[in-house]
Parts: structure tokens; C-alpha cells; sequence
């Protein structure tokens, strides 16, 4: 995918072998954390790690947009619901399709949004840019909530199969899995675009767009780049989403916690690498889940803010920018 996009910038450089060994390592991590959260034998774990690894691909697909390029995107729950509610078109058309089918469609449909809205608003720049994504985010919502197909206002039942194919055991490991999967293919993609052409034509628009434009770099071709795989990968973290929750409303599927999340997560972490949304999703995330059950979820976006506010103060690289300017 990386590879594809970098060709049409014009400056494709070659796959090195550190990538396909970095896919390697995400790979045997990824097998790890299941092995070890089935081996706790509570269908809790995987609920609370579905989450924070949802929150690992929401925050990565935000941070390609909004870290790398430095373009701010507050309409997160448009792409995510986007995602979620094309699997419930997909149950009620085709039931027998396989999830893993839903989450490419979702991706793809929420790719081509973000390319869409990409074209009509990436002319503007700051904070106008910003309140464009968050009129998007407002209009998908009444579109959805009008929508009687998909239960409109009402919500919608998405029954889950009792058991996982193939690897056995409930549904929710199943879900799990697929969501690990997917944050492979995220991190692997974030990774590879920070390490080529692509990625320092994100840095020169995010540092000096106007620089850019006169240095002759295609700022246009790249910002839709950069929207239509940000989209992409928040239209596939939400369409397992109907089978998590088995019950999907407006309400749920837009709710506040994943736009705040998914930009707090990377600002606590740090938005110039790809590691920095994964700590702020295990951090931020683990924190949430932890208080869910043990206060209330109601503190959720309390919890993310307060942290946001605070690492902005204090440290405003986030935990990865901390540490590298220690090293320096």
C-alpha cells in the first residue's frame, strides 16, 4: 500500500528489509498478546484489550493526517461510523459475509469519503480546515439518524455468532483478532511512510506549506494521500464495531469518547513517530478501562483530557518526543 502511494508522489524509493522484519516483530507481538490474553480465560480481557487496541488504530489513523502532515481532523467519528454502520448495511444485505470482507469495505468506503472531503476542504488550512471535518462529523450524524434502514434514530441489533470461526472459542476472541490484525497492517503503514518520500513530503507540508508548494512538492496530491488513508483506517476500526457492541445507535457510533481519544492519544504519546500512539492507547486506554470498572466510564473523556492538557503543558513532543529529547 505504502509503496503504491509513494509511487504517485513520484519519489517511490525501494522497500528495505527493515520493514518486512518490523512486520516480522508486530506479527509475533500481536500472536503474543492474544496467546496471552486467551490464556487469562475471561472474556472480559478481551473486551478491555479490544478497546485499547481499537484505540491503537484510530490513533494511528489519526495521527498520519494530524501528526504527520499537521493537518487537524475533529470529524474522527465520521470516518469511524462511516465504517460501523457499512457493516450494518452488509449484516442486513449479505449476512454471510465475512467480517474481515466488512472491515475492507468499511475502509474503503470511509477512504473514499476522506478523498471526497479531502478535495473540497484540504484548500483550507488551521483551524478552518478543523472546523470543516468537525461540520462533516455533524452531517453524517443526521444523515445516519435519518436513515430508517440502518434504525435510524432507534439503533439497530447486530446478533454475533456464538462461537469464532476457525480459531474456535466465543465471538469476542474472533473480534479481537481482527482488530489485532488490523493493527498490524496500521502500524506497519505508519512506519513505512515515516521512513520514506511520502513521509518527508507529510513533514515539509506539517513544517512550511508554503515553503513547500515553491519547493515543488505536489502539497495537494499528498494531503489527499494522507486523508484518504487516515479515513480509511478509522472506516475499518469501526466496522467490527456492530458486533462489538451488538447494538449500534447514533449515540454509540458518534459518541465523544472516540474523537477525543483518538487526538488525545497521539498527543500524549507523541505524534512523530508511530510508537507514540501505541503508548498513549496502552496508557490512556488501559487508564479508562481500569476506571470503567472500577468507578464509572462516565469519566472517560475526563480522564483524556485532563492528560492531554497536562502532556501539552508539560511535555508538548509527547512521551516518545520526552525521551528523544533526553537522548539528544
Amino acid at each position: 500500500m505504502v509503496s503504491l502511494v509513494a509511487k504517485a508522489t513520484g519519489r517511490e524509493t525501494a522497500p528495505g528489509l527493515g520493514n518486512v522484519a518490523f512486520v516480522g516483530v508486530l506479527i509475533v507481538a500481536a500472536a503474543a498478546i492474544f496467546g496471552i490474553t486467551r490464556w487469562f480465560g475471561n472474556d472480559y480481557a478481551f473486551f478491555a484489550a479490544y478497546v485499547v487496541v481499537q484505540y491503537m488504530v484510530l490513533g494511528t489513523a489519526w495521527n498520519i493526517l494530524g501528526g504527520y502532515t499537521g493537518y487537524v481532523n475533529f470529524g474522527v467519528t465520521a470516518f469511524f461510523a462511516i465504517g460501523a454502520y457499512s457493516s450494518v448495511v452488509l449484516y442486513k444485505l449479505v449476512p454471510w459475509l465475512p467480517l474481515p470482507a466488512m472491515v475492507v469495505v468499511g475502509g474503503v468506503l470511509a477512504a473514499l469519503v476522506g478523498l471526497g472531503t479531502g478535495y473540497l476542504t484540504l484548500r483550507l488550512r488551521g483551524v478552518f480546515f478543523s472546523i470543516a471535518t468537525l461540520a462533516l462529523a455533524v452531517v453524517v450524524q443526521t444523515l445516519i439518524t435519518n436513515w430508517d434502514f440502518v434504525g435510524g434514530a432507534r439503533g439497530a441489533y447486530v446478533l454475533r455468532p456464538k462461537m469464532a470461526p476457525l480459531i474456535g472459542g466465543g465471538y469476542i476472541e474472533y473480534l479481537f483478532l481482527v482488530m489485532l490484525g488490523l493493527c498490524v497492517v496500521a502500524l506497519a503503514t505508519a512506519r513505512a511512510i515515516e521512513r520514506s518520500s511520502l513521509g518527508f513530503g507529510f513533514a515539509a507540508i506539517r513544517d512550511d506549506e508554503a515553503a513547500a508548494e515553491a519547493s515543488g512538492v505536489p502539497t495537494l496530491k499528498l494531503k489527499l494521500i494522507a486523508t484518504a488513508l487516515s479515513g480509511g483506517f478509522m472506516g475499518m476500526a469501526g466496522a467490527p464495531l456492530p458486533y462489538y457492541v451488538t447494538y449500534l445507535d447514533p449515540t454509540s457510533g458518534f459518541s465523544l469518547n472516540y474523537a477525543v481519544n483518538a487526538i488525545a492519544m497521539p498527543l500524549i504519546g507523541g505524534t512523530s513517530s508511530w510508537l507514540g500512539p501505541v503508548i498513549g492507547a496502552v496508557l490512556v486506554g488501559g487508564l479508562q478501562e481500569y476506571l470503567r470498572v472500577t468507578i464509572s466510564s462516565a469519566i472517560n473523556v475526563l480522564v483524556a483530557g485532563v492528560l492531554m492538557v497536562v502532556f501539552v503543558i508539560v511535555a508538548p513532543q509527547g512521551i516518545v518526543g520526552l525521551f528523544q529529547r533526553k537522548k539528544r
